[in-house]
C-alpha cells in the first residue's frame, strides 16, 4: 500500500472511543465514493487497519463483513479484502434513503413491504432471466448458509449474497438496486438481532425453495416461495429482537 494510501486511513482514526460497525463502514463507505479508494484497492491488514481506525479488531470485522454483504468489498481467500470494481457491485449508496426514513420516520414494517414488493417481482423476473453461471452461485451461497448454520452472522452474509445474486439474475438494474438500497438497511438491522437466532436450518430450507423454483424456470413458484420465506424472516427477527430486549431489561435489573 502506497503512503499516500495509509494517510487516508490515519486521517480516519477515531477521536472518541465507542465507534461502532456501521460508523467504520461509513467511513469505508464514504473514501470508495470519494475516490479515496478505488476499485481493485486492497485494504491493509486487519490488524494494522484496526489500530489506524481506533477501533477493536471485532468492530472493523462487522464493519467489512457488512460491506461484503452488500458487494462494496470482496474478500479473497489468502490475498485480503479488496474494494469491488462498480460492475460487480450494484448496491447504490443507501444514505438518500436513510436521511429519507428519518425525516419521514419510515417503520420498519414500511421497509419490510417495500422489501416484499420488490424483491416477489424479482424472483418472478430471475426464474425467467437466471443464467447458468449465476445459478451455479445461488447453490453455492445454500451450501454456505448449511455450513455456518451455528455461526449467524457468517450465515447472514451468505443469505444477504443469495438475495443480491437472485436480483442480478433479474436482469433489471433499477430493481436490483432499490432493492439492494432497502436490504442493506435491513441487514444492519438484522446483524443487530441475529445473534439470538434459534433455528437457521428452516431459513436455510427455504433458500433451497427458492432455488428450486428459480432452476425449475416457475416465475409464479419463485414469487411464492419469496413471499414465504420474507414473512418468516420478519417473524423471525422480531422474535431475535424481542428475545435481546428482554435480555437487555434483565441485564439493567441486575445493575
Amino acid at each position: 500500500m502506497t503512503q499516500r494510501k495509509q494517510a487516508i486511513f490515519r486521517n480516519l482514526d477515531s477521536d472518541r472511543n465507542g465507534t461502532t460497525a456501521e460508523e467504520v463502514a461509513a467511513r469505508l463507505r464514504e473514501m470508495i465514493h470519494s475516490g479515496e479508494l478505488a476499485a481493485g484497492d486492497r485494504l491493509p491488514p486487519e490488524r494494522d487497519l484496526a489500530k489506524t481506525l481506533g477501533v477493536s479488531r471485532p468492530t472493523l470485522r462487522a464493519g467489512i463483513r457488512s460491506l461484503s454483504a452488500v458487494g462494496i468489498l470482496q474478500s479473497r481467500q489468502g490475498a485480503g479484502t479488496f474494494v469491488a470494481a462498480a460492475a460487480e457491485s450494484p448496491t447504490l449508496d443507501s444514505s438518500p434513503l436513510r436521511m429519507l426514513s428519518a425525516l419521514h420516520g419510515f417503520t420498519s414494517d414500511e421497509m419490510f413491504e417495500a422489501r416484499l414488493a420488490l424483491e416477489m417481482s424479482i424472483a418472478g423476473l430471475a426464474a425467467r432471466r437466471a443464467t447458468s453461471e449465476q445459478m451455479t452461485q445461488l447453490a453455492e451461497e445454500i451450501a454456505g448458509m448449511y455450513a455456518s448454520l451455528g455461526e449467524p452472522e457468517q450465515y447472514l452474509v451468505h443469505d444477504m449474497r443469495f438475495h443480491q445474486i437472485v436480483a442480478a439474475a433479474s436482469g433489471n438494474r433499477i430493481l436490483t438496486s432499490l432493492m439492494n438500497m432497502v436490504a442493506t438497511i435491513l441487514f444492519d438491522s438484522r446483524s443487530k438481532s441475529v445473534k439470538r437466532a434459534k433455528d437457521l436450518k428452516e431459513s436455510a430450507e427455504q433458500h433451497h425453495n427458492i432455488y428450486r423454483a428459480l432452476r425449475d424456470r416457475n416465475p409464479d413458484l419463485a414469487e411464492k416461495a419469496m413471499h414465504d420465506h420474507l414473512i418468516e424472516t420478519q417473524k423471525a427477527q422480531r422474535l431475535e429482537e424481542k428475545a435481546n430486549g428482554s435480555s437487555s431489561s434483565r441485564n439493567g435489573s441486575k445493575k
